[in-house]
């Protein structure tokens, strides 16, 4: 098999809402698709992947246009000169170039759906999935009142969400968990994600959420705080996730063995890619340690291939896999769609889904540019 050109496809793609977490407010999802063409033999394949990486560098340090130079400059180029490639080979071709993991796992993510419509064979079944369907839960923004907040979480309830995750940080917290709780009821799977806003210095006021019997809280402290997190998963009963902490499989591994995470959320884009993800779920599976997949707006194409991930035994908590209709009124596939609570793990090859060409000519921003 041999790469032979990658077309990067600029987007931007408006929300039905605006989804404000502890670091911004996003009204627009920035959106970098990369369609990699694949030789092998006489045929030529193509497959997409997409970038997860913010338009801003506050999630992580990796931002979108970043993202689209370290590609064209460095990324694509070494993988087309590599001549014969796999996706299996691709991390390793490219660890040479220091970090840019969101970028490195949209490459590997293209070639891979590339190779798998080559071989006619699924995602999940090339990952060894076990299920048919997987439980769809929704991510909550933080909101402007608590009243807002509960006319939101009743409209995903009713739509059969089967999982409630409240963003929070200093100063809407414990007050809009309470509301929510008492108005919903003990059965309701919640949980919530601080997206590193607080400090061990918080440990007090945090250990108030215990009373909510939540599910988890989500990467309460920094990024690089696994001592401090391990310190504060001693201090609560409420189990500790890490998120923004875990960039790969060592990460994982680190953050188990020292006690600093009972669940792990796991976002391909972040760890380097899905193969990545699958060492890291393999992990935490040997280790006894929960782990669901987290979602970052994609777009039907990153949905798809969540949906097949989350299909892998270990994936034992409800992740972060919406309908399209959650972020998007009109997404770039056909819709992925949340019935009863589940979402349909794609059969199809690859990741099972194709862009529609209307679509992405109208969310274009700027040309698309190919490097061969």
């Amino acid at each position: 098999m041999r790469l032979t050109s990658v077309t990067m496809h600029q987007l931007e793609m408006p929300l039905v809402s605006p989804f404000t977490t502890s670091f911004s407010t996003q009204t627009v999802r920035h959106v970098l698709l990369l369609e990699a063409r694949l030789r092998v033999g006489v045929d030529e394949f193509t497959g997409w992947g997409e970038c997860v990486a913010m338009a801003e560098p506050l999630y992580s340090s990796e931002y979108l246009s970043g993202a689209a130079h370290v590609l064209e400059t460095w990324l694509v180029p070494r993988l087309i000169a590599a001549g014969d490639v796999s996706a299996e080979m691709v991390a390793h071709l490219l660890e040479p170039i220091v970090g840019h993991r969101m970028a490195k796992a949209a490459l590997e993510m293209a070639i891979l759906d590339a190779q798998l419509r080559a071989d006619n064979r699924s995602f999940a079944s090339y990952l060894g999935a076990t299920r048919t369907h997987v439980p769809s839960g929704v991510s909550v923004g933080i909101h402007d009142s608590v009243p807002a907040l509960l006319r939101t979480v009743s409209g995903y309830l009713d739509e059969g969400y089967a999982r409630i995750k409240l963003k929070i940080k200093p100063g809407t917290d414990i007050e809009p968990v309470r509301a929510v709780r008492e108005e919903f009821g003990g059965d309701l799977l919640l949980q919530v994600d601080a997206n590193a806003a607080y400090t061990l210095a918080d440990a007090a006021h945090l250990k108030r959420l215990d009373d909510f019997d939540l599910l988890l809280i989500e990467q309460p402290l920094g990024e690089e705080d696994l001592r401090q997190h391990a310190r504060l998963a001693e201090l609560l009963d409420t189990p500790v996730c890490l998120d923004e902490s875990i960039v790969s499989a060592a990460s994982a591994a680190d953050a188990i063995a020292l006690g600093a995470a009972s669940v792990i959320n796991i976002k391909p884009g972040r760890v380097g890619g899905y193969l990545e993800a699958r060492r890291i779920h393999d992990i935490a599976r040997a280790n006894g340690i929960a782990v669901w997949c987290g979602g970052m707006l994609e777009t039907g194409i990153g949905r798809a291939a969540n949906a097949s991930l989350a299909a892998l035994p270990g994936f034992t908590l409800p992740g972060d896999i919406s309908g399209s209709d959650r972020f998007y009124a009109e997404d770039i596939t056909e819709p992925i769609v949340m019935t009863a609570g589940e979402v349909a793990v794609p059969t199809g090859p690859g990741f099972g889904v194709d862009v529609i060409p209307e679509r992405l000519e109208k969310f274009r921003v700027g040309d698309a540019a190919t490097v061969s």
